[in-house]
């Protein structure tokens, strides 16, 4: 059943611009290179997403939490949305994209992971912990600009697998002071590190500085294999994706640069130095090829991968939603018409990024 459209839709997609803007900074940056069509679509999915973090963290119980969101879900995709401004445009983006429920109740999944402060013992197991709370993001961000092949949605998990990667290298101290430990205990048990004696004490030492460096060895691995899918997506949605992996990647450089101390030191990547990789990113998003020769897609994200697939090939045309009237477009691109207007307001210059 069509949703409907009400006056509430610019209250709606105002909030959700708010959201995203006082959140990931990088993400915002890299969701200016996107096409409008793509942009509002992951402005709304990003609203959720982070009402949903917020809301497994700080409540009272995460299992009422997780059973709350996921009849929060139920009603998205029955196309009768809680009245809240990110489930209407959730919503919207569930209609319009045939958007796979699997890849949110995935993403819900590594909230209970993080609420039950789930430890992990190999990188693999890590990986299947980064492929719920990034992978299903890349997944969606992938699905919504219309690649579905299985080689393409793999890239894309892998990509949200390694920035989750350069996050956890980042954090060390900052989930140590809370009382979390998301680095491989194999790895810190191999440097004679007792995890949880150096949760009560946690001090950067040349044995946790090697345990994260090979953290970011890995996601580094990942950047560049991830890179190869950029190559499949639309044209006009190359570079917004490459500066998300330059930006983030530029995060585990800048912690080395400033001695490898994630305990005592937050690592951020300057205004400055973003801009320089946003036009990097442009440039050598254009030299990006298609390889014939593609790895297997780690075991962490083959079930995500493989149900997309599945959920592909259930997808038929919907005459009703290809001849809808522009309102569904009007809801969506109000995203844009909503930045404009706050730019202009505040003396700012206007840019629509329509590459």
């Amino acid at each position: 059943m069509p949703l409907p459209f009400t006056d509430q839709a610019d209250h709606d997609l105002t909030a959700c611009v708010d959201m995203m803007r006082g959140g990931s900074k990088t993400f915002f940056a890299a969701s200016r290179l996107l096409p409008q069509r793509i942009r509002d679509a992951s402005i709304a999915l990003y609203a959720f997403c982070r009402v949903a973090d917020d809301m497994v963290d700080l409540g009272d119980s995460i299992e009422r939490s997780l059973k709350v969101l996921h009849h929060r879900l139920d009603r998205i995709y029955a196309g009768q949305p809680e009245n809240t401004v990110e489930d209407r445009a959730l919503a919207v983006v569930v209609q319009r994209h045939d958007l796979p429920r699997h890849l949110l109740d995935a993403l819900l999944d590594g909230f209970a992971w993080d609420g039950h402060e789930r430890r992990y013992d190999t990188m693999e197991d890590l990986h299947g912990y980064a492929a719920r709370v990034a992978g299903s993001v890349g997944a969606m961000m992938c699905w919504i600009m219309g690649p579905q092949q299985a080689v393409t949605l793999a890239r894309a998990c892998e990509l949200g697998v390694a920035m989750q990667l350069t996050n956890i290298a980042r954090d060390v101290g900052e989930d140590a002071r809370i009382g979390r430990v998301y680095l491989p205990l194999q790895w810190m048990r191999e440097e004679g590190m007792d995890p949880d004696a150096w949760l009560l004490t946690p001090t950067c030492t040349p044995a946790l500085q090697r345990v994260v460096e090979r953290v970011l060895q890995e996601a580094d691995r990942l950047y560049k294999q991830s890179t190869a899918g950029i190559a499949h997506l639309p044209r006009d949605c190359r570079s917004a994706i490459m500066s998300a992996n330059l930006i983030y990647a530029e995060i585990g450089h800048q912690l080395r640069r400033i001695g490898m101390d994630p305990v005592n030191h937050r690592s951020v990547v300057s205004g400055k130095r973003k801009l320089w990789l946003l036009a990097r990113a442009w440039v050598q998003s254009r030299w990006v090829t298609v390889k014939r020769h593609q790895p297997q897609p780690l075991a962490g994200i083959a079930y995500l991968v493989e149900q997309c697939q599945l959920s592909a090939q259930t997808l038929t045309p919907d005459p009703a939603m290809l001849s809808k009237p522009p309102r569904i477009e009007s809801m969506l691109n109000m995203f844009e018409r909503l930045e404009m207007q706050r730019r202009q307001s505040a003396g700012m210059p206007v840019n629509r990024y329509q590459r």
